[in-house]
């Protein structure tokens, strides 16, 4: 909770600080334009599936994650108040802990993490008035691969090393995002934006390791700030 109002509050200041610097942007046209941006991504606690076949057996163990990177990159088209465009974002999570909570195991110096490259299509309406500052929001839909890395991690009750929490493997699956953000007009042609998303996945099912099966769902909160070229 306490790093998702962080990146709220670092975009809001930053935005805040940046108004006074601009100059009055021009009217909105209609243009194509490009994008990329950078920022973090804070996943949210996960739980996570394990099923067993042989024997058959059902667990469930609970992931931490520390915050990860969030980069990507748009191309769409901006037709004066509606934005419609392609995005093409990687993001990324560190697995910080493990708890079993079918036995109570919890595993802590984890070596791991959670990645998800997306491709999605937005959707963004921008709310424009007479400053350089335009509020925006919006999200779209799309698909993205879930990366599991071979997770490591120690027991905290016995200090013993388990070398297989989790097992190397990925998946596709359904993606969705949604969030707002403020555009800041430095020119004719070149725009900062500072935005969030809540992105969101279908549940994903990693099942290299047969005879064990293992899913969950990502969701994560991403604050990012980017450069816009508008032609």
């Amino acid at each position: 909770m306490k790093v998702r109002r962080s990146l709220v509050a670092i975009s809001a200041l930053i935005g805040i600080a940046a108004i006074p610097a601009v100059s009055l942007a021009s009217p909105p046209r209609p243009a194509g334009y490009l994008s990329l941006f950078l920022g973090a991504s804070a996943p949210q606690d996960t739980t996570v599936t394990i099923s067993e076949f042989n024997p058959v057996a059902t667990k469930d163990a609970r992931a931490q994650f520390d915050p990860g990177i969030n980069i990507g990159g748009t191309a769409g088209y901006d037709f004066g108040f509606f934005r419609l465009e392609g995005e093409m974002s990687y993001k990324r999570g560190e697995i910080s802990k493990v708890t079993e909570q079918t036995y109570g195991t919890r595993y802590l110096n984890t070596d791991g993490h959670l990645g998800a490259f997306a491709m999605m299509m937005n959707g963004f309406f921008d709310l424009h008035n007479e400053s350089p500052v335009t509020p925006y929001l919006g999200g779209g839909m799309g698909f993205s691969t879930i990366g599991l890395s071979r997770t490591r991690g120690v027991d905290a009750s016995t200090g013993a090393r388990n070398d297989h929490i989790f097992q190397s493997d990925y998946d596709n699956v359904f993606a969705y995002q949604a969030g707002a953000g403020l555009d800041i007009a430095l020119n004719r042609h070149l725009s900062l934006d500072l935005g969030y998303r809540y992105f969101g996945t279908s549940r994903a099912s990693f099942t290299k390791d047969w005879p064990n099966s293992t899913d969950l769902k990502l969701a994560s909160h991403n604050a990012a700030v980017g450069l816009r070229v508008k032609f």
